[in-house]
């Protein structure tokens, strides 16, 4: 993986972009790594880019979205 973000690339710009004003509008780093971690599988599945990625990511985004649902909702 490079270190330097594709910014002409959208599968790969949208989530890091979606990272960089998450973390600081939702006060928690933690909460805007989620938000690029479940919207990188779901840009790149809707973008025919799907079968690319692990089912491990797949996996980690659903368990995300679970968290947001259910724990930070219940937190206000």
């Amino acid at each position: 993986m490079s270190p330097r973000v594709h910014w002409t690339d959208y599968t790969e710009s949208i989530p890091a972009f979606l990272i960089i004003i998450g973390i600081p509008l939702s006060y928690s780093i933690a909460d805007g790594l989620a938000l690029g971690f479940i919207s990188y599988p779901i840009i790149n599945a809707f973008s025919g880019r799907g079968r690319d990625i692990s089912w491990v990511t797949y996996v980690l985004a659903i368990a995300l979205v679970l968290y947001f649902v259910f724990v930070r909702s219940q937190m206000g």
